[in-house]
């Protein structure tokens, strides 16, 4: 093999281990009503930096407690934006660093075809056995649940058939498997190419609960990370914001 193509052969092969060295991982805490955009935006961050954001999804509330008892999180997108806020205050979190990357919409779904109608009179009619929502205290949709029964004059009439998962994921779960006939789940849990892809559904009006607006906050432990810093870039791209927006929510 002539010298010249030994020698860029030798070039390359540095520039490839550099990069190598150069890529970080990043330990990522997502909540749960954003697993499936979120899996997306981590693979094409990995291709367009090198980096990998290794993604742990759960409830908005759990992850508060892991992360004030010292869990090794970096980033963390929220399922509100008062979470993120108390972890600033506390110290917990890089001031400023804070912003809203989406706003989310709740749905009540059935995997039933028509069972849920487009108005949502199914909650009125009580034609089920049992109704899932996320633990209002743990997830951010599960206390936008609450807020719409409130709101309908609903809570005291539906509590017997309540049932509560940890997260909105366990939620939807249970919805998806039978084990509640329907539950408020977030949108973006059946949403697809612009509609809700399977079941009966109705997108409850935003005048019936508290915007769910969902932040972003670099952990303290990351402030001195630039591939914890480029993620968070990242989510303000368009290229991410086009993925946000595919499922049903807001960037």
């Amino acid at each position: 093999m002539p010298k010249i193509v030994l020698r860029w052969l030798s070039v390359l092969c540095l520039a490839l281990a550099s990069a190598a060295a150069l890529a970080e991982e990043i330990q990522v805490a997502v909540a749960a009503n954003f697993t499936a955009p979120m899996k997306l935006i981590a693979a094409d961050f990995e291709k367009d930096t090198g980096h990998k954001a290794v993604l742990t999804f759960g409830a908005t509330g759990k992850f508060y407690a892991q992360i004030s008892n010292g869990a090794p999180f970096e980033v963390f997108l929220a399922a509100d934006d008062e979470t993120p806020a108390r972890l600033e205050k506390e110290g917990t979190a890089v001031n400023g660093s804070r912003f809203s990357y989406a706003t989310g919409k709740l749905v009540l779904w059935s995997a039933q075809p028509g069972l849920v109608d487009a108005q949502g009179e199914v909650l009125k009619k009580g034609d089920f056995k049992k109704i899932a929502i996320a633990a209002p205290r743990l997830a951010p949709y599960g206390a936008a649940a609450v807020e719409t029964m409130n709101k309908l004059g609903l809570q005291a009439a539906l509590e017997p058939k309540l049932v509560q998962g940890e997260s909105i994921g366990q939620a939807f779960s249970f919805v998806s498997t039978g084990n509640a006939e329907l539950g408020f789940i977030a949108l973006s849990q059946v949403y697809e190419g612009g509609k809700v892809k399977s079941g009966s559904a109705w997108v409850v009006p935003e005048n019936l609960h508290s915007p769910i607006r969902q932040d972003a906050v670099l952990l303290a432990r990351a402030k001195d990370s630039k591939a914890a810093a480029q993620l968070m870039a990242y989510l303000k791209t368009d290229k991410a914001k086009a993925v946000i927006r595919a499922f049903g929510y807001e960037p």
